[in-house]
């Protein structure tokens, strides 16, 4: 059995998922202290690829970085192309994971108490360091999370992968992809296959985010009652 899938489907999972937990934290960072009609446009363009069905997704991935496209165009004149590249995988699973990250992000961040960061600035401290030294310390639970989750959604990306970097094999065939194309060739047994390793991989995750959040709600219980 080929399991190149299964290395590309990894390798670009963690490679969108380092990406996805920058720009996730910089983004929720920056919406916090905003309010406002534009920021609420923002918000929602933030969080359209978790809504948008994922061929949708990949058909504007495609126009951006055709060689038509915007993006596309620009990266020719170095002599590069993304579309139906390895790099194409992570962009496509950037995209559609960011949501998740940045939810959580966002959600993990407003539960920081106010009066903290307020004491902070009083003390002297600028906004950068109370974000890394006071904010994030505190959210990181929910960071940690949304990484997670970020990671198996990248993971388990199909649509906008297959418009925007295809199918080929040992570059860009991914779990989700070999299973399409395994029952499209009726090989039922290797679509199997590849749907159990999905599953497995994804219930490890997500068992150990409920095991690790379950473990630190014990853990501030005990605290509490000290």
């Amino acid at each position: 059995m080929d399991w190149s899938p299964l290395l590309i489907s990894v390798a670009t999972s963690l490679a969108a998922t380092a990406v996805t937990l920058v720009a996730g934290l910089a983004a929720a960072a920056w919406r916090q202290n905003r309010a406002g009609a534009g920021a609420a446009l923002i918000d929602g363009i933030f969080i359209l690829p978790l809504v948008l069905p994922p061929t949708v997704v990949g058909f504007l991935l495609l126009l951006l970085f055709g060689r038509n496209g915007p993006l596309g165009k620009l990266f020719l004149q170095f002599g590069a192309t993304v579309v139906f590249s390895w790099p194409a995988t992570v962009i496509a699973a950037t995209v559609v994971s960011f949501p998740l990250m940045y939810i959580t992000a966002r959600a993990a961040l407003e539960q920081v108490d106010p009066h903290l960061l307020q004491a902070a600035r009083t003390l002297g401290a600028s906004e950068a360091r109370i974000f890394r030294d006071v904010a994030l310390p505190l959210a990181w639970p929910g960071v940690l999370a949304g990484t997670i989750l970020s990671f198996a959604r990248a993971l388990g990306e199909f649509g906008a992968t297959l418009m925007l970097a295809g199918n080929i094999p040992g570059k860009t065939e991914t779990i989700p992809i070999a299973i399409y194309f395994a029952v499209e060739a009726n090989k039922v047994q290797r679509a199997m296959a590849w749907c159990a390793v999905d599953v497995g991989i994804s219930i490890v995750l997500l068992g150990g985010l409920y095991y690790w959040t379950h473990a630190q709600r014990l853990r501030r219980e005990r605290w509490g009652q000290h």
